[in-house]
């Protein structure tokens, strides 16, 4: 019922916005174009601008980058060393998006199939329940109603390791896996269970180790020291995950305190520590050619042992696997209508502008109050990263652009685009997975992991460069 609420208010606010803007200045004209069939990249309004009525700040960008960004409005030379200006859109209207949809469930069909099929071979191998036994002391504290060696721990680990080691491509599969397997155990089937609030709301506060694609990001836009936000990203995302397991402990009245419970967290603290105190000494070159040896080495040797596996315990493994495909390709197209709704709800919400008023909201109340107001040009990653990840990093690659990778915002938006996942965007997929209804209070709960989250990343970032 909340995500209901929630998803009808976003579709409502945007067009009062947009409507609002439409009524108020004859330069919104094509803003109900915008969002209904507006694509990403359209431009519109181009002007050209005498040089005195433009700031040195925008002429200064110009020389040194060919683009200053103002939201949506942009300002550059043409051809004819004029100055001009002209409106961009920054997301796809309602049709595009709903295609996109789609494409993003059949470009899964593939990655579903293959490690569903894997993940089939291991269940019948045994594989999965094994490891439900070995990490089952622990699990089964913070998943009460979870029964000792069921699948679906086995399913967790796999989720949360791939997360772990940033292959993103790999947690859905096992992750979509895991919610099948805690559905089984719900007894009211169109109702989220504990259980499965617990799984969502750590899943989606993004436990990350090694952030490449934001490092890789970094260098391509010449940061001086790509690496440097690695240990605050690291921190801010292992904040917002201890946060969002009190959070839900608190609301199902888990003890956390339980020695086994102090165990683990400590033991995976203390390795993750250990981790980090190893890679701060790598170059760049070092960290990328570590990370990727680290994940795509671990999915190999989960490939071999789930193939050896299954040879010793005697199964079809090729049918095993082919069954295991059928299930994924089954499951990708089942989440497309949750997909659909949930993203043309998002793109109505950041086409009708309705993201530059709670930005410049959040400016004005900061201001009026005498407080550092570096932060908000980076808090626009921070607002869209739970509802589109592609947007985010969208948002965090703008603010480099304008501010500098090695500025404030640039490493403040960098931060908070590695300490949390796409909150909306989760829920969407993953109980429409397995056709759940009712979410309780899985939105707020992983809502306020999410703040959480970013208000550590704000923390860290005054901390770490507060000074640059």
């Amino acid at each position: 019922m909340a995500l209901s609420r929630i998803w009808s208010a976003f579709i409502i606010v945007a067009i009062i916005v947009a409507s609002f803007r439409l009524i108020s200045s004859s330069d919104e004209v094509g803003i109900y174009s915008r969002l209904v069939i507006g694509k990403q990249g359209d431009t519109s309004h181009t002007k050209v601008l005498d040089s005195a009525q433009l700031s040195p700040l925008i002429i200064k960008t110009i020389a040194e980058k060919n683009e200053y960004n103002d939201g949506e409005i942009k300002y550059k030379k043409n051809d004819q060393s004029q100055y001009i200006s002209f409106r961009q859109q920054s997301a796809d209207g309602v049709i595009q998006t709903s295609l996109n949809a789609v494409q993003i469930c059949i470009g899964l069909i593939g990655v579903m199939a293959l490690f569903m099929g894997f993940m089939s071979i291991a269940e019948k191998a045994g594989g999965i329940r094994l490891l439900s036994r070995v990490i089952g002391p622990f699990f089964s504290k913070i998943f009460p109603e979870v029964p000792k060696g069921h699948p679906a721990t086995g399913h967790m680990v796999m989720n949360f390791s791939a997360n772990l080691l940033g292959l993103d491509n790999a947690a859905t599969p096992f992750g979509i896996k895991a919610m099948e397997s805690l559905q089984e155990l719900n007894p009211n089937k169109a109702v989220a269970s504990n259980a499965q609030i617990m799984f969502l709301c750590l899943h989606a506060s993004g436990l990350t180790l090694i952030p490449v694609s934001i490092i890789a990001i970094r260098a391509s836009l010449k940061s001086a020291n790509p690496t440097e936000i690695f240990i605050p990203c690291m921190i801010a995302t292992f904040v917002a995950t201890m946060a969002a397991m009190i959070i839900v402990s608190i609301k199902q009245k888990i003890n956390l305190f339980q020695p086994i419970i102090l165990a683990w967290v400590g033991g995976i603290s203390a390795v993750i520590a250990c981790m980090v105190l190893y890679l701060v000494t790598l170059s760049m070159a070092g960290l990328q050619s570590f990370s990727g040896l680290l994940s795509n080495g671990l999915m190999l040797l989960i490939f071999l042992s789930i193939i050896i596996g299954g040879l010793y315990k005697r199964i079809d493994i090729f049918d095993a696997f082919v069954e295991g495909a059928k299930g994924g390709f089954d499951t990708a197209i089942r989440i497309i209508p949750y997909l659909v709704g949930m993203l043309i709800a998002i793109s109505l919400l950041r086409t009708s502008g309705t993201f530059d008023i709670v930005i410049d909201g959040f400016k004005s109340i900061f201001a009026s109050l005498g407080t550092d107001t570096r932060f908000i040009d980076g808090i626009p990653t921070a607002l869209i990263k739970p509802l589109s990840g592609s947007g985010a990093r969208g948002m965090m690659i703008d603010t480099m652009t304008t501010h500098g990778a090695d500025s404030f915002a640039g490493r403040l938006a960098a931060i908070l685009q590695g300490s949390s996942d796409t909150t909306f965007y989760v829920i969407a997929v993953y109980y429409g997975a397995v056709n759940v209804k009712n979410s309780r209070y899985t939105v707020w709960a992983m809502l306020l992991a999410d703040f959480v989250g970013i208000c550590t990343a704000i923390a860290l970032a005054y901390l770490f460069f507060g000074n640059s």
